[in-house]
């Protein structure tokens, strides 16, 4: 815990930018807070906040403002008519967006003498406060270092260098691959679900899997990058028959496939290209199509 108590202003009170505020309120922070709707400030002035009037108000409180708003237009509203007075402090922005947008919003606070970081944020809000979560953070050099005292009790803070966009790229990879897992679950939830297993008895299972899927994935992230792909392990003519097991037992029982036997016709796009006897990760290259 920071014995500084750095100040800390939060602009923005949905759910997420509530849980940042009671973040930093529960480690003593003097926090300032400011929304468009000052009634949702009511249960943080509850434990300690100072509302702010203005944002003007807002930024002249805190060292360290944190953002959290719907998107980076409503971002550019709120603080560009406060560029003068942010000139010196840190932005921290926790907004969701693309890299294009936080690249563009920090050539702009650059402009303006302004500090400059872009963040993603990789739990829900009842997960903020806990180290085994992430927030990543990208851009201005030696801030993160700067802050890392005050942000980590966010989260664990995650440094992905200078590029501003690389959080919100990363963001959207990090969900693309969640969708991914929770799809694939639900469908094998459904299958042995078919057969009287409870979703319990075969999370329990499948999470202990996930080790397994994470020495592959640090193994294939390996050969992408060489450009090799040894199927030393299994072969992508392996995955087509065991994709082909998986869709015969989910039909035999009524449950959709359409998401299984789209990765089988990706595999098998691969095994008719020549690569059936490479590992899985020869299919990024239908991906980088």
């Amino acid at each position: 815990m920071s014995t500084k108590r750095t100040p800390v202003t939060v602009i923005g009170l949905g759910q997420m930018g509530a849980a940042l505020a009671g973040a930093f309120l529960d480690a003593g922070h003097p926090t300032t807070v400011f929304n468009r709707t000052p009634g949702k400030a009511a249960p943080l002035v509850g434990r300690g906040a100072v509302l702010a009037a203005t944002v003007a108000e807002a930024v002249a409180a805190g060292e360290l403002v944190v953002v959290c708003v719907l998107d980076y237009p409503a971002v550019r509203s709120l603080l560009g008519p406060v560029a003068a007075e942010l000139r010196g402090r840190t932005v921290v922005n926790l907004t969701s967006g693309s890299p294009e947008q936080a690249r563009e919003e920090a050539a702009w606070a650059a402009g303006h003498g302004i500090g400059y970081l872009d963040g993603g944020i990789m739990t829900t809000p009842p997960g903020i406060g806990d180290r085994s979560n992430m927030v990543l953070y990208a851009g201005g050099p030696g801030l993160l270092a700067k802050h890392r005292e005050v942000l980590e009790l966010l989260a664990d803070p995650v440094d992905l260098g200078e590029d501003a966009g690389l959080a919100s790229l990363y963001d959207a990879g990090v969900l693309g691959l969640m969708w991914s897992i929770f799809g694939g679950w639900l469908h094998a939830t459904a299958v042995t679900g078919a057969d009287g297993v409870s979703a319990r008895e075969f999370t329990a299972v499948a999470v202990r899997s996930l080790s397994t899927m994470a020495w592959f994935m640090t193994t294939y992230a390996e050969q992408i990058d060489a450009g090799e792909y040894p199927g030393d392990d299994a072969t992508l003519d392996v995955h087509v028959a065991s994709v082909a097991h998986l869709l015969h037992a989910g039909e035999a029982r009524g449950v959709d496939g359409r998401l299984p036997r789209l990765h089988l016709e990706m595999m098998k796009e691969m095994v008719a290209a020549g690569h059936g006897g490479d590992s899985y990760a020869r299919m990024i290259e239908i991906f980088r199509k």
